[in-house]
């Protein structure tokens, strides 16, 4: 009976051993804090593939910028250096001008046109990150982006020579059109560069600014609704192709559902958003009617600029938004 019960001990040793070499564990790198919507999406996505797999494939975020900054994310999944990863998609419209299709000014400029378009543009959008070695899992927008300031702003010449935060190329140009004066500025890094001066203005949405406690530095929000830029998860295309059937159904699946919960959250917080910042002290506000209209021709400008760089399948994607 000892020998039994040795061998059956040993078995299960052997067992267990081997499921734990069979297991698999991915780091999920996030360029945004642990409280930020997005982050704790990806948290809940990653909490879902683990349960559904049950610890064959064990995903662990890593927020702010812990494991690689912002603008490395996409790099290090393409490159397998990470499995899986978020990134702000329009950050890399310079390499190809589709990743910008989220961030045309006052083209989508509410929830359902922002989806609207995204469906417009997801098929492109998977695509081209096929081509570059990743699998598209799911997309989560941010609240429409208004303009912050440390004064008050009626109208375009008020930006003049103004230091401006720019995250992609859209806010890059828009802050050439307003005469400003751009800096190339990650998240992770906003929050210092506001209270060294390197920033006095950005355009983001209510979220960035509660993230980064705008109040603290700057006066005035100016509710804009410029667009609605997105968060995309994706994953190195040979990790997910090494998986069994069952891990991809489950991390196909799982993305699916948090593609949904995030953006139900984002819509659910934006108001929230908004009041946190006039709590500590903001000035929240519409913008002049001269501002919204010399607004509205950057977008008109950057959208016309938009098509001519992305060619025919952007020309496509804005033709099937607006037809819809």
């Amino acid at each position: 009976m000892k020998k039994i019960a040795s061998v059956l001990a040993s078995t299960a040793i052997v067992s267990m051993a081997s499921s734990a070499a069979f297991a698999e564990k991915w780091d999920m790198p996030l360029a945004y804090p642990a409280t930020n919507f997005h982050s704790e999406n990806a948290a809940v996505f990653a909490q879902c593939v683990t349960d559904a797999t049950g610890g064959e494939l064990e995903i662990v975020t890593h927020p702010n910028g812990a494991l690689f900054a912002g603008n490395d994310i996409k790099r290090a999944i393409q490159t397998g250096q990470a499995p899986i990863g978020e990134r702000l998609i329009s950050a890399h419209a310079n390499e190809n001008p589709l990743f910008g299709v989220d961030s045309i000014p006052f083209l989508a400029t509410s929830f359902d046109d922002s989806h609207k378009l995204w469906d417009a543009a997801t098929e492109e959008m998977t695509k081209v990150l096929d081509e570059q070695n990743l699998v598209y899992l799911y997309a989560v927008a941010w609240p429409p982006q208004g303009l912050y300031a440390k004064k008050e702003i009626n109208s375009a010449a008020d930006l003049q020579g103004v230091k401006f935060r720019a995250y992609n190329a859209a806010t890059a140009r828009i802050a050439e059109l307003a005469g400003m004066a751009p800096v190339q500025i990650e998240a992770a890094e906003l929050s210092q560069a506001l209270s060294t001066g390197v920033v006095e203005s950005f355009v983001s949405s209510g979220s960035t600014g509660v993230d980064s406690k705008a109040w603290e530095n700057l006066t005035h929000f100016y509710d804009v609704q410029a667009w609605l830029p997105r968060n995309v998860v994706f994953a190195n295309k040979d990790a997910v192709e090494a998986l069994d059937e069952e891990s991809r159904n489950a991390l196909m699946t799982c993305a699916s559902e948090a593609g949904e919960a995030g953006n139900a959250k984002a819509e659910e917080l934006t108001a929230g958003y908004l009041k946190t910042l006039e709590e500590n002290g903001m000035t929240v506000a519409e913008p002049s009617d001269e501002l919204r209209a010399e607004l509205a021709a950057f977008g008109e400008t950057m959208t016309t600029e938009w098509v001519e760089s992305a060619g025919d399948a952007g020309a496509t994607i804005v033709e099937t938004y607006r037809a819809e």
